[in-house]
This record gives C-alpha cells, structure tokens and sequence, in this order.
C-alpha cells in the first residue's frame, strides 16, 4: 500500500474525527481495532479515553511514530498481508481506509471474525459523488490531488448506496449514518478562521446531513455484524 501523507486531528464538532469519536465514546478497558492507524491520529486520543487499541499500519516510519500511541502496533499491508490477531475486539474502526484497499470486502469478512458479539464497526469514507467531483466530471475533469476525495491514493470510490452495498455483502448492518461537510477548516488559511467560518461551517454541516448523496463530503456508519 504507497504511503499517506500524514493528516492532522480535526477538532471541529463537525469534522468526522469529531463523529468517530462521539460514536465511540470512553473506552472502559474495552478493546480497539484500528485498521489503517497511520501515525495514531486515532489511536492516540482513543487511548486516553480508556481503550485498549490494536493498531495495523502498512507504512513502517508511520507506524514507528504510532507506536507509543497504542497497546499494540502491527506493521502490516492489507493488500498483501493477514496479520495474526489475538482474542475479540469490542469495536474495530476503519477510518479513511476502505479506499485505500484493492479488496475491502475482504479485509472486512477477515476482520468480522474477530468482532465480539455485540461488537461496532465505524467506517468513513469519502463520497465520490460529492457535488465538487459532479461538476467537474461535466467540465470533464477527473484529476487526482495531494488529498481529499481524488487523493492519487484511492484505489475504491464509494457512493452512499454502494457503501451499504458493501457493508451488507460483508455481514454488517448500519445501525447509525451520517454525513460531514467539506473541511474549510483544512482548506482555508488560519486567517479566515473566524465566527463568520464557524457560522458558514455549521450551515454546511446542516445541509450535508439534509442531502448527504450531493453534500456530504465524507460518509460514516455506525455498524453491526449480523447474528
């Protein structure tokens, strides 16, 4: 799996970092699977909220600095490898992964086998169908980036409905959804992060829940495995 660039923890209450963490909750001595960990973005504030995490990242220097941030790292690429887990994990969390993996079908049904019953699985994904990537497919445009929803890294596109699609095939059921809107806060300068962007933030974020198949930037679930 090519190396991500690294990306910082979005604090806004709108940001989907927000949303894991909301959904997830104080951890209690529970067990974490973070799948896709990168340099513990996550794992890290999921720790200090009492989870005990287990940690798969494919990029060695990433996961090196990830380390400290978990109970367990694994140093493993989901396109070539099965890394070898040990017991049940109360929740596992695929946060910006899925459109990184040849097969993410697969890496679900293999990791499905270690949720306990009762276990949650929490997905983002970005949403290729986004207003943005429409119009720019009518100018005829379909240009990869540094990041963001065509991030040259994606090798899956997700939509709302092949999204579920995927998470039913592979066993699971969504209990919760909903949407994020773009992150102005990482696309404009420090400088214009004012009340006014708040405002305006806030807004988008209303409206990206409301028409989440056009606005919603990024999709998360909250799901079950199926008994």
């Amino acid at each position: 799996m090519t190396a991500r660039r690294a990306y910082v923890l979005k604090p806004d209450p709108h940001s989907s970092h927000s949303v894991i963490l909301g959904w997830l909750g104080e951890g209690g001595g529970r067990r974490l699977l973070d799948v896709g960990a990168a340099d513990g973005l996550l794992s890290r504030p999921l720790t200090e909220r009492g989870w005990r995490v287990t940690a798969i990242e494919a990029d060695p220097a990433a996961a090196r600095k990830g380390a400290t941030a978990c109970d367990r790292m694994i140093v493993a690429d989901l396109n070539r490898d099965a890394p070898q887990l040990e017991g049940t994990f109360d929740a596992i969390l695929y946060a910006d992964i899925l459109e990184h993996l040849i097969d993410p079908a697969a890496v679900l049904e293999m990791f499905n086998r270690h949720l306990a019953p009762g276990g949650l699985v929490v997905v983002s994904v970005p949403n290729v169908a986004h207003v943005w990537i429409r119009l720019g497919l009518l100018a005829g445009r379909f240009e990869y980036g540094d990041r963001g929803i065509l991030d040259r890294t994606h090798l899956r596109f997700f939509t709302k409905r092949s999204l579920r699609t995927l998470l039913g095939k592979s066993g699971l059921n969504v209990a919760r959804f909903t949407s994020t809107p773009v992150p102005l806060y990482q696309v404009l300068p420090p400088r214009w992060h004012t009340r006014w962007l708040a405002a305006v933030h806030a807004a988008s974020a209303w409206t990206a829940r409301r028409l989440p198949r056009l606005l919603g930037y990024q999709f998360l679930v909250l799901a079950r495995r199926e008994r």
